[in-house]
């Protein structure tokens, strides 16, 4: 083709792509830039949207709540792992405060939550009434020989301290822990249980001898006490001697259990709620031990120690 004939071309496609004719035939090409939606597709598109907004927002609202749940879950978990801790702690603090004689001063404030605790929710009268149990199934299957040797012996200071002052301090000393009523209520009991099994071992023909840590000018009142509360034929009630005075518990019940072997008695077995009268020499054949909610030492106006079982 012609230069001439190019020209003509180019020419004639210039003019039909921006001719403005009147023809019904005329093409007509329009670009634009840009999106277009019908109004339905727009509505449906902007539902989407806000569905998955609300989905999204309850999904953070339910993991947000599952989140705390867990925490606090596992502080509940935290906080029953310290608090078994604690009260295994002031079991261990007990024990050791009862062998070595240890002040009140030993025990933090929680110890003496938990003993009120340990009684107001009936354990310690379920340990009690266990313990005596296994006294009197013991002594179902042994008898004593007739020539009046075979002896228990029994603590009588965990009857009663026979010592208004002293239960008064013991009162106070646990009601300031919300413990109106139980103390008296756990007293009561643990009198009720060593009279049944005082009874029971007397009514088997078991002589019984009976142990206090209190002086010998008391002996009176004891035995008072003792009658009241209803003791009776008991074969010897040992209380300290002005020489006795001068030891501690512990020296004090071994020599007195020395004494007792020397006569030619045999001990086949103690009873108490503490460890100065069940540890040492000649204990017997078994030794049981009374539960006792906390081991405390108060101290009086005078500043004498008073020991409160």
């Amino acid at each position: 083709m012609s230069a001439y004939g190019h020209q003509m071309e180019r020419e004639y496609s210039a003019q039909s792509l921006s001719g403005n004719g009147d023809s019904d035939g005329d093409s007509h090409y329009v670009m634009e830039t840009g999106f277009y939606m019908t109004s339905v597709a727009a509505t449906i598109f902007i539902g989407a949207i806000v569905t998955v907004g609300v989905l999204m927002t309850t999904l953070l609202i339910t993991l947000t709540v599952m989140l705390q749940s867990c925490q606090s879950r596992n502080a509940g978990v935290i906080e029953n792992v310290k608090s078994s801790y604690d009260y295994n702690a002031c079991k261990n603090l007990g024990l050791h405060a009862e062998l070595n004689n240890l002040e009140a001063s030993h025990f933090p404030m929680i110890c003496k939550v938990f003993a009120v605790q340990y009684i107001e929710e009936g354990q310690y009268a379920r340990d009690l009434n266990s313990t005596i149990v296994v006294v009197e199934n013991h002594f179902k299957t042994v008898d004593p020989l007739d020539d009046g040797l075979d002896v228990v012996l029994i603590d009588i200071d965990d009857i009663s301290s026979s010592n208004p002052q002293s239960d008064n301090l013991l009162l106070q000393g646990y009601n300031q822990y919300g413990c109106s009523n139980c103390i008296g209520d756990a007293i009561y009991l643990k009198l009720q249980s060593i009279l049944l099994i005082y009874k029971k071992l007397h009514a088997r023909g078991w002589p019984l001898i009976l142990l206090s840590r209190k002086p010998e000018r008391q002996r009176n009142t004891t035995v008072k006490h003792l009658i009241s509360a209803g003791y009776k034929d008991w074969s010897l009630l040992i209380m300290r001697s002005e020489e006795d005075l001068r030891v501690d518990n512990y020296e004090y019940f071994a020599r007195r259990r020395i004494a007792l072997q020397k006569e030619g008695f045999r001990i086949a077995g103690t009873i108490s709620s503490r460890y100065d009268a069940l540890t040492g020499p000649y204990c017997g054949q078994l030794v049981f031990k009374l539960p006792n909610p906390l081991y405390c030492i108060y101290e009086n106006q005078n500043g004498n120690t008073v020991t409160t079982t």
